[in-house]
């Protein structure tokens, strides 16, 4: 997998959800609704080949798309 594999926004919910804010928080946030916020999380997951946002966050650690 090459360097910037997920969205800008992908990245910007991940991120927002390593700082431990919830899906509401982050689609107030973002303005966009929950919905699409879990289909950013789900196509991330999906793209990452993992299953569960802790998996993704691991992953998009090791591949420097994150950071803490």
């Amino acid at each position: 997998m090459g360097k910037g594999i997920l969205t800008n926004r992908e990245k910007e919910v991940f991120e927002l959800l390593v700082l431990n804010k919830s899906t509401k928080e982050i689609a107030e946030y973002l303005n966009i609704s929950e919905k699409t916020v879990r289909n950013h999380i789900s196509n991330a997951m999906q793209k990452l080949g993992v299953k569960g946002r802790a998996s993704a966050v691991v992953e998009l650690l090791k591949l420097k798309e994150i950071s803490l």
